[in-house]
């Protein structure tokens, strides 16, 4: 039942660019496939690695300049996306080595500092000759006009999507019994045969990379890229939300928490000063009133338990 309620719900979303739907509403389904994929990709780091990764816009930036970069060189959009994956895998293994030696509030701070770095670079960087749009490195994707709008909302749905199937296969496979094992004492982890290193890597990897194919996707749709807005701690305030209200360390948590996050997004679009400020206490509310997210008090309901279990059994 759980898989055949999932599908109709994805061809239905599939089918909203044909349907003649208004555009503002695939425009809220398009963000939140981009934002869950983030967000599910930040659950597995936090929620069941035990890694307070605070440089998912290092990932986001790096993918969306190989692929916008990649147009000016004429490279094929598609194309420039998989390289966007390649690079940002890439960048996520050579820093692992020097991350990966701190822990706790000492690896966020480390991987705060990554983004920033890679903001200040991309500013005095000039990648491609030309003239650049606006402040710093900024470039407009070129021949953004031969992709249809359909083609890069249904991009994001199976972006979207995949992620909810790759976080359900890590979770049942055996890497994702090691992290769990990780993240609730490390040395146990180590004392037991479990390659915490290793493990810890191949996590860091496949959210950079899937993090990275979200942001490419992401700036294909905006059509101009620049590093103010790119390496940007928004981002990780939006994934950290999301993860966060939703539920961490649950399936359904960064799907309930993005629904949340998307709504806010356009809210306060108009309060762009604030909308930090306000995001912030939002997020200190959810920690002190139910630190397990919505997906917490929701389990906690009967009624809700026994649709769950319904759902798993059939």
């Amino acid at each position: 039942m759980r898989i055949d309620l999932m599908s109709i719900s994805v061809v239905f979303l599939a089918l909203l660019p044909f349907i003649g739907v208004p555009q503002s509403w695939q425009l809220y389904a398009f963000y939140f496939f981009i934002y869950l994929a983030m967000a599910n990709m930040w659950n597995l780091l936090a929620g069941y690695s035990g890694l307070i990764s605070l440089c998912q816009p290092a990932f986001i930036g790096l993918a969306g300049y190989t692929m916008t970069i990649g147009t000016w060189l004429g490279v094929p959009w598609w194309a420039g996306i998989i390289g966007g994956v390649i690079i940002a895998s890439m960048f996520a293994f050579l820093i692992s080595g020097a991350v990966f030696r701190l822990s706790g509030i000492y690896f966020a701070i480390g991987t705060l500092v990554v983004p920033e770095a890679l903001r200040m670079i991309f500013y005095l960087w000039r990648p491609v000759g030309g003239a650049m749009s606006g402040a710093g490195a900024g470039y407009m994707v070129k021949d953004i006009g031969s992709v249809s709008s359909a083609t890069i909302y249904l991009l994001a749905l199976v972006v979207g999507v995949s992620s909810i199937c790759l976080m359900r296969f890590i979770l049942s496979s055996k890497l994702g019994l090691g992290l769990a094992l990780i993240r609730d004492n490390e040395r146990s982890a180590a004392s037991c045969g479990v390659n915490v290193f290793r493990l810890k890597l191949y996590s860091f990897i496949i959210s950079g990379a899937v993090t990275g194919l979200a942001g490419a996707v992401y700036y294909l749709n905006q059509g101009y890229i620049e590093p103010a807005g790119t390496f940007n701690v928004r981002w990780t305030m939006s994934l950290l939300l999301a993860t966060v209200i939703g539920g961490i360390r649950t399936e359904e948590g960064p799907v309930i928490g993005t629904v949340i996050i998307v709504f806010l997004y356009f809210l306060l679009a108009r309060y762009a000063g604030y909308s930090l400020l306000i995001q912030g206490v939002i997020l200190i509310c959810i920690m002190l009133l139910s630190p397990q997210g919505i997906a917490g008090i929701l389990r906690r309901n009967r009624h809700y338990r026994f649709f769950v279990q319904y759902a798993k059994e059939n």
